[in-house]
């Protein structure tokens, strides 16, 4: 039986809007100035995302170039749950010459909810560059390095996101994950331990706690983390 650790209280990654934000490079085709309609975004701001899906269409029927609008439509269009259609606005507006670093976050974490993992690792690489001071990036990007297995990585990017958010709980909570992937259990138990100490209403570190205090030896050593599979057979 493989130990299954349990990543977010949610395990879901949230999308991000940020609207009005944009950063553009020197040779993107997006103008510095471009503007969406401030009535579709009012919309999107108040999260009447039906409204927002046909005024932000509205948009784009007569400046289909608008890649912001492209953007705040697949925003609309991920939060009704229509997937397909918000990354291809994402992917447009991306094409088009977007340079925000929330559009890479959510056409990453979009690719990430298909399983397209290379597209999603490129996706974020993008937003951590865009967005290097924002913690969300980092993390999203650290969750598919993990299930890419590229460990180092991830523990690179965890970290960062916990220097730049140190109260956040799942960051956390990932950071201990990659620590037993990489076979320190140890510093997992620490940092669940402390998880637990400091937030005990925080379901995945106790439900991670109790998952690995179960693979203590009689000696109170921890097995390895290839012992794991067999630890919890009987």
């Amino acid at each position: 039986m493989m130990l299954r650790f349990v990543i977010t209280a949610s395990m879901v990654a949230i999308a991000l809007l940020i609207l009005g934000s944009v950063v553009v490079s020197s040779k993107a085709s997006v103008a510095a100035d471009q503007l969406c309609d401030v009535t579709a975004d009012s919309a999107l701001g108040r999260e009447d995302y039906s409204t927002a899906v046909v005024l932000h269409r509205n948009v784009l029927h007569s400046d289909p170039g608008n890649a912001l609008a492209h953007y705040h439509l697949g925003f609309a269009y991920g939060m009704l749950g229509r997937d397909s259609e918000e990354l291809s606005e994402y992917e447009t507006s991306a094409r088009l010459g977007l340079k925000s670093w929330d559009l890479f976050l959510n056409l990453g974490i979009a690719y990430f909810s298909q399983h397209q993992l290379g597209r999603a690792e490129q996706a974020l690489e993008t937003a951590v560059f865009f967005g290097a001071k924002h913690a969300e990036a980092h993390f999203n990007l650290a969750i598919v390095y993990e299930a890419e297995n590229k460990l180092d990585e991830a523990l690179r990017e965890i970290t960062a996101a916990q220097h730049l958010a140190p109260e956040d709980l799942d960051t956390a909570n990932v950071n201990a994950i990659i620590c037993i992937e990489m076979g320190n259990a140890e510093r997992a138990h620490d940092i669940w331990q402390r998880l637990v100490q400091r937030a005990p209403g925080y379901a995945p570190a106790r439900a991670n706690l109790k998952i690995l205090n179960r693979s203590l030896l009689p000696n109170g050593q921890f097995l390895h983390t290839a012992q794991f599979s067999t630890a919890l057979s009987n």
